[in-house]
């Protein structure tokens, strides 16, 4: 297992850098964007009356990742909402090295294919430093959700934190990693 390197890093390692080495004419391999993590968040507004949602989304979430999720808790109150400071509100998993390339893998080839009436993704939700965000209406597009077991829908957040300096270098890391975006 110690030598084990997921199929999108060997990629990454084989192809992709060359490639990007060309595109922008890098001098030195350290300067090739590469992906840092990735971060899934997902929010959920009736955890405020039903802590249990929460917890079985957070499990969900796990599942997805293959890595424990943290709940998140909320920072400051909000009387509109019902909401106090410390009310469990979300989850979250950051990913990093195997566990990261595995599911950006399995998002990237299996995943996002399942979204029905799938056009691409959207190509402009960067963040001006090469990072992207990209929207998941459904927990259930990946394998891992047992579609029968699933009380409730929900979506959730995949930010890709590249170490691009640009959203061009970002982007095109990205697409040489096979993200789908649209035209």
């Amino acid at each position: 297992m110690e030598n084990y390197v997921p199929r999108l890093r060997q990629r990454y390692q084989d192809q992709v850098v060359g490639m990007l080495r060309e595109e922008f004419s890098y001098a030195n391999v350290m300067q090739v964007p590469r992906l840092d993590k990735i971060v899934v968040n997902l929010s959920m507004k009736d955890a405020i009356q039903n802590v249990k949602l929460l917890e079985t989304a957070a499990e969900e979430l796990t599942l997805i990742a293959g890595q424990k999720a943290v709940i998140t808790r909320a920072r400051r109150s909000i009387a509109n909402f019902k909401l106090r400071e410390g009310m469990p509100i979300g989850a979250r998993v950051t990913l990093r090295n195997v566990r990261m390339w595995e599911f950006a893998d399995r998002l990237i080839s299996i995943a996002i294919p399942r979204i029905r009436d799938f056009r691409g993704v959207n190509p402009r939700a960067f963040d001006g430093r090469g990072n992207y965000a990209l929207g998941l209406t459904e927990q259930i597009i990946f394998p891992e959700i047992d579609y029968d077991k699933v009380s409730r829908i929900s979506g959730m957040n995949v930010a890709f934190v590249t170490s691009a300096e640009t959203d061009e270098e970002g982007r095109a890391l990205l697409r040489h990693l096979g993200m789908p975006f649209a035209n």
